[in-house]
């Protein structure tokens, strides 16, 4: 699509949405806002609602991984010192080799199931023909920074990599290339590059970013890219507040640095206060590819004057090819979701 979507952006969903099963989020979409989709989630459904947290038990399950009882844990606190969780620490049992095969996060067979939905749902015409089945994946950073301690960290990353790459391997196997785009889910690494995650004995950016560009070269250039950088929602907050947006935009950078083959887009989030230009400004030292769309995070519930400000601030300092919310929506208020599903919709057609 490129700059010919600057007059008419695309609406973007991050991943998560607050919806019974696949089909349920395929036909839901669809119906609400088909016609200005280019990608559609399956919506995270089943235990992926709560991202991943259920990779916790994944990695602890691991037999060279045990909890470090005698540590405390993890306070996970958003912006305001609200204490999220506490997540219980993972240490590596020395003497043990860390096996990839020994991890089972079942995202390959989770998305290969809800591909033969999507399948049969754009085959019956209920999924507009065009639009692409879109896989959200964490990256292997996310449940490590999380759960290990940190001088553990490298020490699991690597292995994790290697699997999350089998991962994908298996979707882009089982899918058509030409139908399948695959985001990489950029959360703990925004918040490392915030301050937010205690010191290991590797540097977080070059840690990070060895493993952003990694997932993002191992993803066939048959097959749509994109990243979605996060502040986090598991309580439908924001883990920091940014000052403004010129830490996205550096990571998007030097993501784009790694990354050898094209990318397809990048999504960043807006917070619903964030209308001044004070925020959007450093986007203007973005350095992507040409071909490289550019979605915000700027669509709120109930705020149709806020969606069109902040909407026509992202356009003075960037290009914006799609719309979206901050993260996805399945942990927001459900009962809110409709409304906000059709605000969507409502801000594309204004938009354009």
């Amino acid at each position: 699509m490129g700059a010919a979507a600057v007059d008419r952006p695309i609406i973007h969903f991050v991943g998560s949405i607050p919806l019974a099963d696949s089909e349920t989020v395929f036909r839901t979409l669809s119906q609400a806002a088909g016609a200005h989709m280019v990608r559609m989630p399956d919506g995270e459904t089943g235990i992926r609602k709560t991202w991943i947290r259920f990779l916790q038990d994944v990695l602890a399950d691991h037999p060279a991984i045990e909890v470090a009882r005698d540590l405390p844990p993890f306070r996970f606190v958003q912006w305001d010192g609200k204490v999220v969780r506490e997540i219980p620490r993972l240490r590596v049992i020395p003497g043990i080799d860390i096996d990839p095969g020994g991890f089972a996060t079942g995202y390959a067979d989770m998305a290969i199931g809800s591909w033969a939905v999507f399948e049969r749902l754009q085959g019956e015409g209920v999924i507009p023909a065009g639009v692409r089945f879109q896989v959200s994946l964490p990256t292997p950073i996310a449940p490590v920074y999380n759960n290990m301690v940190p001088a553990d960290r490298a020490a699991v990353l690597a292995p994790l990599t290697r699997h999350f790459l089998a991962e994908v391997e298996n979707i882009v196997a089982a899918v058509p290339n030409h139908r399948l785009a695959i985001q990489w889910d950029v959360c703990q690494e925004v918040l490392a590059w915030e301050g937010y995650f205690e010191a290991g004995p590797v540097d977080f950016r070059a840690e990070t970013l060895e493993v952003l560009g990694t997932v993002g070269n191992a993803v066939p250039t048959t097959v749509e890219l994109g990243y979605h950088l996060c502040y986090g929602s598991p309580a439908d907050e924001h883990m920091v507040l940014p000052r403004d947006a010129g830490i996205m935009t550096g990571m998007a950078n030097a993501i784009a640095a790694r990354v050898a083959r094209p990318i397809t887009y990048v999504h960043m989030p807006v917070m619903k206060d964030r209308t001044d230009d004070a925020y959007f400004a450093p986007l203007e030292q973005l350095a992507l590819g040409p071909d490289t769309e550019i979605y915000f995070g700027l669509v709120h519930h109930d705020d149709r004057d806020g969606n069109l400000a902040r909407l026509a601030a992202a356009r003075r300092h960037a290009r914006v090819d799609g719309i979206a919310t901050e993260c996805g929506m399945a942990r927001g208020d459900p009962e809110r979701f409709a409304a906000l599903l059709a605000s969507h919709a409502e801000l594309a057609r204004a938009a354009q």
